[in-house]
């Protein structure tokens, strides 16, 4: 049986996410829910018999399996609490929620709905990240530099003076709230959880970050973070060890991973990246849904969870450290 699938929002990462669910072949996109009705039509052309709305409380009490939402991110938690309330299972954008607080809110009504929620953090789903971790369980890491900066498509209207959902504290924006949360998957992932962690930010007038250099402490070894939006990076990423560099093309969409040993010499691991990076992450979130009594899909899931409270964790104390505060931080 496949999931029936609806999609609450219609950019661009929307399409990219019921494309990548479809080519699993263990989803049905079913439904979309738009503010806009002429949006939610034309981003449905492409598809037959979708059922396209503009009432939210239509839209979540149609017959639907899992819903995926990508609305600006401050609405995530309201949209995600009614879906759960509605008994659907909830995959939620990165980042899931403005705040930990949120997130464990979340947690604890889906485990009550006996339903499954997802933050949608894709690389932590891809199998090169898997090989990544696997390489370097038996080395002794000594530090990492880890940099995601690339120029964003809303800078030229927030340099002709609006303020895109992107840079407004009102929906919970920023470039670590962004970009950020991939560096942060892949240094937990591979470390676990700082001791403390700060983040020196470029602020706008609006109070979030369009760029900043973050700092993960760990007791042995120090990870630096670099993220931006005002421009282009083209830095790898490494990860330092004692006996020598693994250096990656990036944190997501692995495609190349290569470690150098202190006597020059040089390794190269077998990684491909999908052509499509988030088919990946929807195949894992079927088959945890599909196997809803499988102790391993269960000791996975549980893992991602406490991977995301850490996440959220880490990325709050940083903004604390920066001063940046979201509207949401309030309720």
């Amino acid at each position: 049986m496949t999931l029936k699938l609806g999609v609450i929002g219609t950019g661009w990462i929307s399409r990219a996410f019921v494309d990548a669910a479809l080519s699993t072949k263990r989803y049905t996109f079913s439904a979309v829910f738009s503010r806009s009705l002429a949006s939610g039509i034309t981003f449905t052309e492409d598809f037959e018999d979708i059922a396209v709305f503009d009432q939210f409380s239509e839209f979540i009490n149609s017959d639907l399996d899992v819903i995926y939402i990508a609305s600006p991110n401050a609405l995530h938690f309201e949209h995600a609490k009614a879906a759960i309330s509605a008994g659907k299972h909830v995959i939620v954008e990165k980042p899931a929620f403005s705040n930990p607080k949120e997130l464990e809110t979340i947690i604890t009504h889906a485990a009550q709905m006996k339903v499954l929620f997802f933050e949608a953090a894709r690389n932590l789903h891809e199998k090169s990240f898997d090989i990544i971790r696997d390489f370097l369980a038996d080395k002794t890491v000594v530090g990492a530099d880890f940099t995601y900066a690339k120029y964003s498509s809303k800078m030229p209207a927030l340099l002709a003076g609006d303020l895109p959902n992107k840079f407004n504290p009102k929906f919970s924006g920023g470039l670590l709230a962004d970009l950020g949360v991939y560096l942060l998957y892949a240094a937990l992932a591979f470390f676990g959880k700082p001791k403390y962690a700060h983040y020196d930010a470029n602020l706008l007038e609006s109070g979030v970050d369009v760029s900043g250099v973050g700092v993960l402490v760990y007791d042995d070894f120090k990870v630096a973070l670099k993220t931006g939006g005002n421009y282009n990076s083209f830095l790898p990423c490494e990860i330092y060890t004692t006996t020598g560099t693994l250096i990656l093309d990036a944190v997501n969409a692995i495609s190349s991973a290569r470690f150098v040993s202190l006597d020059g010499s040089s390794q190269t691991l077998a990684i491909q990246a999908l052509d499509d990076n988030m088919r990946e992450e929807a195949l894992d979130f079927a088959e945890v849904i599909d196997n809803p009594t499988d102790c391993h899909y269960f000791e996975e899931y549980e893992a991602w969870l406490s991977l995301a409270i850490n996440v959220s964790e880490t990325s709050y104390a940083m903004r604390e450290s920066a001063g940046i505060k979201f509207d949401a931080d309030q309720n």
